[in-house]
């Protein structure tokens, strides 16, 4: 695991081709909807989740074990794909790994404010970024906010949760803390990338994602009727909205949806847009977000095949088979209908 050295895209993306073939697919997962919790355990007993059910059997059951499972591969699979990667790729496929830093420290942020058990929080955590073991259970033992900013002082969110915790204090809701995370994140994503048309490509990847999280965020806002204005959480590095842009077209749920039928991401998100104009839930408009972000970065795995581009893609495609699966086991553990949970899957 290095980021000295040359760069070896070429084996790595051959290993994780390879891996991308063992994924889910609609067969599998409409067998799963069917299913009890043991019986999708035993379900992934017999896949890539062996070693994982294996390994915690002994001290988890039923939807559990499958939490602690699911994050225990999938951490394992994105440490192979560090171990395998040297050079550029390397420094590319951590940084967006860091993803899953971000997403565990809005997960214990939220814990403490909902004064969840550490286990309840901890099910929920995906240890497959930089933080290590130690820091992670510092973070779990955190009793407030404010420690958690403390200990995060050192690392890229440091800064930003700082600056947003007088913010937090006042309004006592989690959105001034959880857009920092995330503006932390995507401002050093983006930060010094290296030249090169595969590298171009792979922007305008990350400047798609960003948009849509822009788009989620001024939808939400706009049909909470929440007096905040959008552009105080925008997040820089997209190029479908400015902060005027979000600040006047997040008071319209029309205009907005309008702005973003007409934009380049029109064709790929369409139906949804149409759809949400008088739904009740964003479900339906997040679950297309997410699915064009998995066709975007499989169009350009294609044109660029020994970029890292494929690596992403397989990072998002393993990423949304691990929560298809947990919506499926929460599902049922709620007594939802199969066709209920269904709707709760994203499949390409």
């Amino acid at each position: 695991m290095s980021a000295a050295g040359s760069s070896n895209p070429e084996y790595v993306v051959a290993r994780v081709r390879a891996r991308r073939g063992k994924l889910y697919g609609g067969e599998e997962y409409r067998k799963l909807t069917r299913m009890t919790p043991s019986e999708i355990a035993r379900f992934m007993e017999e896949s890539t989740y062996e070693a994982a059910i294996n390994a915690l059997g002994s001290r988890h059951s039923g939807v559990d074990l499958i939490e602690y499972a699911l994050n225990k591969d999938l951490a394992e699979q994105f440490e192979a794909i560090l171990d395998w990667s040297e050079g550029r790729i390397y420094d590319l496929v951590v940084r967006y790994l860091r993803k899953f830093d971000a997403w565990n420290v809005k997960t214990i942020v939220r814990g403490i404010y909902t004064d969840a058990s550490q286990e309840e929080v901890e099910v929920d955590l995906i240890r497959a970024g930089e933080f290590d073991d130690r820091r992670i259970r510092r973070l779990l033992e955190a009793d407030s906010v404010e420690a958690v900013v403390e200990i995060l002082e050192d690392t890229i969110y440091g800064d930003a949760l700082d600056a947003a915790l007088p913010e937090y204090e006042e309004s006592g809701v989690l959105v001034p803390l959880e857009n920092a995370v995330d503006r932390a994140f995507y401002e050093r994503l983006l930060d010094n990338l290296p030249g090169g048309e595969p590298i171009r490509q792979y922007r305008e990847f990350l400047q798609a994602e960003i948009d849509f999280r822009n788009a989620r965020n001024a939808l939400r806002l706009a049909r909470s009727g929440a007096e905040i204005d959008p552009a105080e959480y925008y997040i820089e590095g997209g190029e479908l909205f400015s902060r005027s842009d979000l600040s006047r077209l997040a008071n319209n749920v029309d205009e907005l949806v309008t702005y973003l039928e007409e934009s380049k991401y029109g064709g790929e998100i369409g139906d949804a847009l149409a759809e949400l104009r008088d739904a009740e839930s964003l479900i339906a408009f997040e679950h297309a977000t997410e699915t064009a972000l998995l066709e975007y970065a499989d169009k350009l795995g294609t044109i660029h095949p020994t970029s890292v581009t494929p690596v992403i893609s397989y990072i998002l495609a393993k990423e949304r088979e691990v929560e298809n699966i947990r919506a499926i086991a929460r599902g049922k553990e709620a007594g939802l209908s199969d066709e209920q949970i269904e709707e709760e899957l994203v499949i390409q």
